[in-house]
């Protein structure tokens, strides 16, 4: 899609995630200016030069970077990938204390340079870092927020696609609550079309999607990350092909309902703490969060993933 306006994404950080986010971005069209900014000045400028290279094939955006911190200066949206990365058997919340201290250090300079763009947080863990990073700023609500489930419930949707041998596309399910461990997906209102997930059949005729396969499939998108990182250590090319669509809708101002993480307040009882449910994403970030329905046990997930999350952040606050 040609952007009607000249727009501006920095993202810090050019590591693997960073980088394909970049890759992502250039090849989607998501933004007509992308900068990659890295405080290791080789890192940075080989990147931006392999990226360069590739520009004769993609659109109209063109890609520049390195380790000067002006380039950020005047961005319409500012990406952070920064920070440490979580290594094989690390919980992303045993990353918290590391990644807080580079937040705290590194995103009063980035609002300074670009005071009237949205931040969106990739980092892990991305939930306590969204809540640590509007503590930090005086940003508006929902300018500052996190890209949470969005690649979780992609994970999901694929998976469901897979068993029931459908384009993902036409999978609508979403992964809610913490981007971590006590994530759950909302079976209550899964469909694929119009179908309620429950009540779809194979061509003989059987169920197939009955409790255990939920629960199997859960579990491989709980533990997707961990087998990821175990076999190449890192996950990059998803989380930066989600990235950039998170990207689209804000520079687009989409209005396109996505799972991402912004601080809550009131929201089912909860208050100062940052997790993933639908929200609209469009022009100046997190619009609206929508209240969904949820069965019993959805509801109870959610609360126990907002207390455990509560319990984390109450040590950087």
């Amino acid at each position: 899609m040609t952007l009607a306006r000249s727009t501006k994404l920095t993202i810090v950080g050019a590591g693997s995630v960073g980088s394909s986010l970049a890759y992502a971005a250039l090849i989607r069209g998501s933004a007509r200016e992308v900068v990659l900014y890295d405080i290791d000045t080789a890192k940075a400028e080989a990147e931006v030069l392999d990226l360069a290279h590739g520009t004769p094939f993609t659109g109209a955006s063109r890609i520049t970077g390195g380790s000067d911190l002006e380039l950020i200066a005047d961005s319409d949206v500012v990406v952070i990938t920064a920070g440490a990365k979580q290594q094989p058997g690390q919980t992303r919340l045993e990353l918290a204390g590391v990644n807080v201290r580079i937040l705290e250090a590194m995103l009063p300079q980035l609002v300074a340079l670009a005071p009237h763009a949205v931040f969106i947080l990739v980092t892990n863990p991305c939930d306590v870092l969204t809540a640590v990073a509007e503590r930090i700023t005086d940003l508006p609500p929902g300018r500052i927020f996190s890209s949470g489930t969005v690649l979780d419930s992609a994970r999901l949707r694929w998976l469901v696609a897979e068993a029931a041998q459908i384009a993902p596309q036409s999978v609508h399910a979403l992964i809610v609550g913490e981007h971590g461990d006590s994530e759950f997906p909302l079976w209550s209102s899964a469909t694929i079309g119009q179908t309620p997930l429950g009540a779809w059949t194979d061509d003989a005729g059987h169920v197939l999607f009955p409790r255990e396969r939920l629960e199997t499939l859960t579990h491989d998108v709980v533990n997707a990350a961990y087998k990821i990182i175990a076999g190449k250590g890192a996950t990059n090319y998803a989380i930066g092909l989600s990235g950039a669509r998170i990207v689209e809708a804000v520079l687009r101002d989409e209005r396109s309902i996505l799972p991402v993480s912004s601080v809550l307040r009131g929201y089912r009882g909860i208050d100062g703490v940052a997790l993933s449910v639908p929200s609209i994403v469009g022009a100046g970030g997190v619009q609206r969060v929508l209240d969904i329905s949820l069965d019993a046990r959805e509801e109870e997930l959610l609360q126990r993933s907002a207390e455990a999350l509560r319990s984390s952040i109450a040590l950087f606050s």
